[in-house]
C-alpha cells in the first residue's frame, strides 16, 4: 500500500524516565552538541503531514519546538503503550509513525517503507534489523486506539505483547545502526562516532 505523507502523523515519544543517563529527560540530552529531540524531528518530520510529542515533564520547552505536545494518560512514566495512546488520540491523520526520542540515526525512508509494506489486512507495519523487531519504530492505524486501550485494561503493559495481539507485518532493515538507542553515556559515545 502507498500511504502518502499527508495521511500520516508523526509520532515522537519523549516520556521515559532516562534512568541509565541519571534521570535527566532523554529529549534534552545532547548528543554531539544537539538534544535528541531536534535530531527526531529533523529525520521524521519530513516524512509526515504533522508530529506529536508525548512526554511527562518538560511539556512548555517541548511545544516551543512548534509541534503539540501531549501528556500520556497512565500517569507518571507508566510506560510506551500510556504513550503511544495518547499519541493515537492526538493524531489527526489515519495513520502514526511512531517512533522513540532516543535514535537519533533513524532511517529517513522510514514512513514510506512502513507504508509501502503495509497491506490492507494488517493493523501495523514494524521495522526489524537482523531478525529483531524493533516494536517502538512502527506504521500504525489510528483505529487502532480502542484495540489498545482495552489491552492495557486487560493488564497488558509491553509493546511487544500488545503487538501479538494484531495482524502485523515486518519490514527488514540491513542496516542495524539506524536503530541504535541512546539509554546510557556508552551509548552516545558510540553513536556520536558514526553519525
Amino acid at each position: 500500500m502507498n500511504i502518502a505523507r499527508d495521511r500520516i502523523t508523526a509520532g515522537v515519544l519523549a516520556g521515559g524516565r532516562g534512568r541509565r543517563l541519571g534521570g535527566v529527560d532523554k529529549g534534552w540530552y545532547r548528543l554531539d552538541g544537539q538534544p535528541l529531540i531536534t535530531r527526531t524531528l529533523a529525520r521524521v518530520a519530513p516524512q509526515c503531514a504533522a508530529a506529536v510529542i508525548s512526554a511527562n515533564r518538560s511539556l512548555a520547552r517541548y511545544r516551543a519546538l512548534g509541534h503539540r505536545v501531549v501528556p500520556d494518560d497512565g500517569g507518571d512514566f507508566d510506560g510506551p503503550l500510556a504513550g503511544i495512546a495518547a499519541l493515537l488520540q492526538a493524531a489527526a491523520t489515519p495513520y502514526v509513525l511512531i517512533v522513540p526520542v532516543d535514535t537519533p540515526a533513524l532511517p529517513l525512508d522510514l514512513a514510506p517503507r512502513l507504508g509501502t509494506a503495509l497491506h490492507a489486512s494488517a493493523d501495523l507495519a514494524v521495522a526489524s534489523c537482523a531478525g529483531r523487531t524493533q516494536p517502538l519504530h512502527a506504521l500504525l492505524r489510528r483505529e487502532l486506539l480502542a484495540d489498545l486501550e482495552a489491552a492495557r485494561a486487560d493488564g497488558i503493559r509491553a509493546v511487544h505483547a500488545w503487538h501479538r495481539r494484531l495482524t502485523c507485518v515486518s519490514v527488514a532493515w540491513p542496516d542495524c545502526d539506524a536503530f541504535a538507542n541512546v539509554n546510557a553515556e556508552a551509548d552516545a559515545r558510540v553513536i556520536a562516532a558514526r553519525l
